[in-house]
């Protein structure tokens, strides 16, 4: 992709990441993201996700933010009629954070650079097989229906293992710096590998329990 921006709005969600090639449907409700969305629509549609780093101060104007997040763009746009925006946003590049920028807009701005994460646009499917996830699928899938979340793990199949993966990270219900780990991790096969230690301490932690009561 040309042209990247060097400057775009940036949305901190706490214990959310979007992952490159991955669609995630949003809804926008508060007036500084409405905002952010309206003035987004009117330039390229780039949207930054980043996570807050102190889950405890989430609620505040300018909590710190994690340096890395992804680059969305939107690519459906719908108004409900009550101030709430219903959008999809398409994953397309990591990015890091350089600096914030100080303005008059409600929303926050940072200046980011794209150049660590180029391979993130590289349409290239990396080599490895829907098997290579067997072994952390069945750990996945309990830890998973344990917290009450429910995936469609058919549809999942069908999907290409880029998308698996990264459909499970967003979805997963691991803690907000687990899913920073998971949105560092340098190429999909360390992230199959960070995904498979996270479970290994939850799998851990489980037995333990069960062994107390």
């Amino acid at each position: 992709m040309k042209n990247l921006p060097k400057k775009i709005p940036v949305f901190p969600l706490s214990n959310f990441i979007i992952f490159p090639r991955t669609t995630v449907p949003l809804n926008i409700f508060e007036p500084r993201y409405v905002d952010m969305i309206n003035d987004s629509m009117k330039s390229n549609k780039f949207i930054g996700m980043v996570q807050p780093k102190n889950k405890n101060n989430v609620n505040s104007l300018v909590p710190e933010l994690y340096k890395i997040g992804c680059m969305g763009k939107i690519t459906s746009f719908k108004d409900t009629n009550n101030g709430h925006f219903l959008i999809e946003l398409k994953g397309l590049i990591r990015f890091q954070i350089l600096r914030e920028i100080k303005s008059e807009k409600k929303y926050r701005e940072c200046e980011v650079d794209f150049e660590k994460f180029n391979d993130d646009l590289n349409e290239k499917s990396e080599d490895l097989k829907f098997s290579d996830l067997e072994l952390i699928f069945k750990d996945l899938k309990n830890l998973f229906e344990k917290r009450g979340f429910i995936i469609n793990w058919n549809a999942l199949e069908k999907q290409s293992l880029d998308e698996t993966i990264n459909a499970l990270a967003m979805a997963s219900p691991f803690t907000l710096e687990e899913k920073q780990i998971l949105l560092e991790a340098k190429n999909l096969d360390t992230r199959k590998s960070k995904i498979a230690d996270i479970l290994t301490t939850y799998t851990y932690d489980q037995y333990n329990n069960n062994t107390l009561q």
